[in-house]
């Protein structure tokens, strides 16, 4: 068929799912299937900004589909939060293959592939996985709790909640076909997963497993091996990109959707950190799993704990200095001589645990080189250390005197992109925010595709159907005083009043996790709707529930800013407790305004200021999914009104009707609520 054959069937399938799915057509949705379609047949790379509400997943799912019937290698769709996957793979792909059955020449197999810390692992289930955890972890990964087995009268079976988590994961493992933490409802909690899961670091491997044939991570990437369209995310997409580990199958083209996130996912993908207790770690797991002496992984974690003691956070503008490379130097030699010491003698299952420790010390041996070579190879490095979080207290700012950990991270991805993953294949990219005004220029520069020899690629803005002015209402806390640290009482009591007149219904988006457990914590008490937080199930659980339930709320940080798509009165209030600007202090960030500003140009609105836009443009979207959605955003960051540069950030929303009077918003909301 000629191109224009092919863009013609695509729209036909189209107009015949949406009027399958009882839809309206829509000339934004027209126009990117057309564009989606030119791409794949031309090979050019396309940068597609389509609004809230104009169907994109439809746009390029069926392009997809069109482009598998005759390809023999399967399509990828790669997303930034699981949250957009599940919509895809449980809602999208479903309805749009049974609208289209009648008319395809052969069903279209979708497969779903995420990281191996998502499904549970049947080696861990069954007591066989060699476990360093002789505390608490290790107890509850029997489902047992025996500080009360003794007692008198006591009954069987866990007694605590983690406990009857875990028991019930066990008898779930035993029905599902899938392994897929996503698929287990209601969900448990984070702390309960890790019981039964591992990382990627820990798995064993399908070479050494015992029960690799019964891995449901290593089904599911055989089904997507099989499948026609691969559902996965950014980070897999990194891994399977950059670092040549065969995580997906190989593959023509690929859709990356929230594609806004796409350069700082792929940047937490290729971030590392080194530090004493990973050394000290990596140290007892060799001595327990091998018989190579660790004397001189000892010593290096001494030597590298003395270079580190007392220095401040933040950027190393120069590297490391001489004491700090000669530290990760010889720390460096005692690992690799470790490596050499341990390898095995063989392939068997019982050498599992050998096999984890040393990926801690390959994990080490890799950081080690890349801090070492850091300024030639433009990497930027930094000390950190992790504060805490406890509830009723907030967080807590890590002690000077605990110890330093070493952060390393490319100063721009930009390359490694254009490399690794514009190089092979045809990219698509999407999402609601790509473009900073008319221009796709700044989102091609961070993503490789401008400068010499840049692969060729086009943009488009297709639009939005929504009547924005009349569906939604903005309303900025103009009154409150500029954030702090943490959420303030008048921010939380603005938040307690705006879901009392909203009568639930709320999705309130936070910077932080901990602002948002902390939030949820103090509300609870003073408020009848339920508050359901990010980290009490699944996150697909989570967002269920909320949709099911109109009155209500639901507390998240990042996760829960795009690829929500909750329509209806469920999501009647969006509120966001700050503008989501990069922290000041955060080193990356330092470094690459500082290069923005070497070049000339404005390292503030360069790197924070867009990075805050896009983000805050894709919270605010929550608001309004659907021409029926009705509501009210509700920022609680006065500088959007005050500050200098706030005009350049509501710039990047949609064109809410406007407010700064507390209330009118409140009685918007109160007239939502119909009560």
């Amino acid at each position: 068929m000629t191109d224009s054959e092919i863009s013609q069937q695509a729209l036909d399938l189209l107009d015949r799912a949406v009027e399958s799915m009882g839809g309206q057509r829509r000339d934004g949705q027209h126009e990117m299937v057309r564009r989606v379609v030119a791409a794949i047949e031309s090979g050019d790379h396309l940068l597609v900004q389509a609004g809230t509400g104009t169907g994109k997943s439809l746009a390029y799912l069926i392009p997809l589909i069109v482009n598998s019937l005759t390809s023999d290698k399967p399509a990828v769709i790669a997303t930034a939060t699981l949250a957009l996957q599940a919509q895809i793979v449980g809602r999208d792909v479903p309805r749009l293959l049974a609208a289209l059955k009648p008319v395809l020449p052969r069903p279209i197999d979708v497969a779903l592939v995420k990281g191996r810390s998502n499904y549970v692992c049947q080696q861990k289930l069954a007591g066989g996985f060699p476990s360093e955890d002789t505390g608490e972890g290790a107890l509850f990964t029997l489902g047992e709790d025996s500080s009360v087995a003794h007692l008198p009268g006591a009954t069987s079976g866990p007694t605590s909640q983690l406990g009857k988590e875990v028991v019930r994961l066990r008898e779930w493992a035993q029905e599902t076909d899938t392994g897929d933490r996503d698929e287990l409802v209601p969900g448990v909690t984070d702390k309960a997963w890790r019981q039964v899961s591992v990382s990627s670091m820990e798995c064993l491997g399908a070479q050494k497993c015992p029960m690799a044939t019964e891995c449901f991570s290593e089904l599911a990437r055989a089904r997507g091996a099989q499948a026609d369209i691969v559902v996965t995310n950014h980070a897999m997409l990194a891994i399977s990109a950059f670092e040549g580990i065969a995580v997906l199958p190989e593959y023509d083209v690929v859709v990356v959707d929230e594609a806004h996130e796409l350069q700082d996912r792929v940047t937490g993908a290729v971030t590392g950190q080194l530090s004493v207790q990973m050394v000290q770690a990596a140290a007892a797991s060799t001595r327990k799993h091998t018989a190579v002496s660790v004397d001189a992984l000892h010593a290096s974690a001494a030597a590298l704990d003395l270079a580190l003691a007392g220095i401040p956070e933040g950027l190393f503008p120069n590297g490391l200095n001489e004491m700090q490379s000669q530290a990760v130097e010889q720390l460096r030699d005692a690992v690799r001589a470790a490596l050499s010491d341990s390898k095995p003698e063989g392939n068997s299952a019982a050498d599992g645990g050998r096999s984890i420790a040393r990926s801690r010390l390959n994990l080490i041996f890799d950081l080690c080189e890349r801090l070492m070579v850091a300024n030639d190879a433009r990497e930027v490095v930094w000390a950190s250390r992790p504060g805490s979080f406890a509830p009723g207290k907030g967080y807590q700012k890590a002690d000077e005197n605990e110890p330093a950990v070493l952060n390393i991270a490319p100063l721009s991805v930009a390359m490694k992109l254009r490399e690794g993953l514009f190089a092979d294949r045809t990219v698509v990219l999407t999402s609601a925010t790509l473009a900073i005004g008319e221009s796709f220029q700044a989102t091609a520069g961070g993503l490789g595709l401008l400068g010499p020899s840049a692969p060729k690629w086009t943009g488009a803005d297709v639009g939005s159907p929504f009547d924005y002015p009349k569906q939604g209402m903005l309303y900025v806390a103009a009154h409150l005083q500029k954030p702090g640290f943490g959420m303030s009482p008048e921010q939380l009591d603005e938040l307690e009043a705006l879901i009392n007149a909203a009568g639930g219904g709320t999705l309130a988006l936070f910077s932080s996790r901990r602002a948002a457990e902390d939030a949820a914590e103090k509300l609870r008490k003073k408020l009848k709707v339920k508050i359901l937080c990010q980290g009490d199930s699944s996150m697909s659980g989570l967002i269920k529930q909320f949709a099911d339930e109109p009155d209500t709320c639901l507390f998240g940080t990042m996760s829960l800013w795009q690829g929500v798509d909750v329509q209806g009165a469920s999501c009647r209030l969006v509120v966001i407790d700050r503008i989501p600007f990069p922290r000041p202090d955060d080193p990356l960030v330092t470094a690459r305004a500082r290069a923005v500003a070497q070049s000339g140009g404005d390292g503030f609105i360069a790197i924070s200021a867009t990075h805050a836009a896009v983000r805050l443009a894709q919270g605010v979207g929550r608001l309004i999914r659907s021409s029926q959605d009705r509501g009210v955003v509700a920022v609680l960051d006065s500088r959007l009104a005050n500050a200098s540069y706030g005009g350049f950030l509501r710039a990047a929303l949609p064109p809410f009707w406007s407010t700064k009077d507390r209330s009118v918003a409140l009685a918007a909301l109160k007239r939502l609520s119909g009560k």
